[in-house]
């Protein structure tokens, strides 16, 4: 079976770590800056760094426009942490000036679980994601505070990964595990997804081999 060409936006962030776990994961992974180089790939990473700087660099090198066409032909796209953020319909806490791909019809905070030093890890179930929960990290992470009829929800935030989510109000979660309780960190919309952490720090390529499998299937 030919491996997918995944890229990874190589513009600012964490584009080694994508491109190592990728390849683990089964794919042809290359850093991509350059409009050539986004045509070469069947589906693209955006990484954490700082959403901002992404967003200036996306004009800089020319590759918002060619990305927002990739997206809207169909091109998977996954973003972790401030990857997210750039595929959110909707920045709450962003700069005015920030722009992003817009392709996840949901709303995002910006920073929402606190500043660098405020940094956590955490057990998140995924949907569609065999084994034990997955070991979440987050820096200066954003949350979904809300997303459209489209937009199915991957993960939330538990206590210990042991319960299931479903019926739980999100009250009874923020009592129990404060106000990180229940926030959303995983979704899926079609073609694109994205999450609040930084599965590329953890060794487990399970979230990468989901993106894999999305890739291959819409080729």
């Amino acid at each position: 079976m030919t491996a997918p060409v995944i890229g990874v936006l190589a513009l600012q962030g964490d584009v080694r770590e994508h491109v190592a776990a990728l390849a683990g994961a089964g794919a042809d992974a290359r850093p991509v800056r350059r409009p050539a180089e986004l045509d070469a790939v069947d589906g693209l990473v955006i990484p954490g760094g700082e959403s901002t700087t992404i967003s200036k660099l996306a004009d800089i090198f020319e590759m918002r426009e060619p990305i927002d066409k990739r997206i809207a032909g169909g091109m998977p796209v996954y973003g972790s942490c401030a990857g997210m953020i750039m595929l959110a319909a909707e920045v709450l806490d962003g700069r005015p000036d920030q722009r992003g791909f817009a392709g996840i019809e949901m709303t995002v905070r910006r920073n929402a679980f606190g500043r660098q030093v405020d940094s956590f890890e955490a057990p998140v179930e995924i949907a569609g994601v065999e084994g034990e929960p997955f070991h979440a990290i987050f820096i200066r992470a954003p949350w979904v505070e809300r997303v459209g009829a489209g937009v199915e929800v991957l993960g939330r935030v538990t206590d210990d990964g042991s319960s299931s989510l479903r019926g739980v109000r999100r009250a009874e979660l923020e009592s129990s595990l404060g106000p990180a309780g229940g926030r959303i960190v995983a979704v899926r919309q079609g073609h694109l997804m994205a999450t609040s952490f930084h599965p590329e720090l953890t060794g487990d390529l399970r979230l990468h081999r989901y993106f894999v499998d999305l890739v291959r299937a819409a080729a």
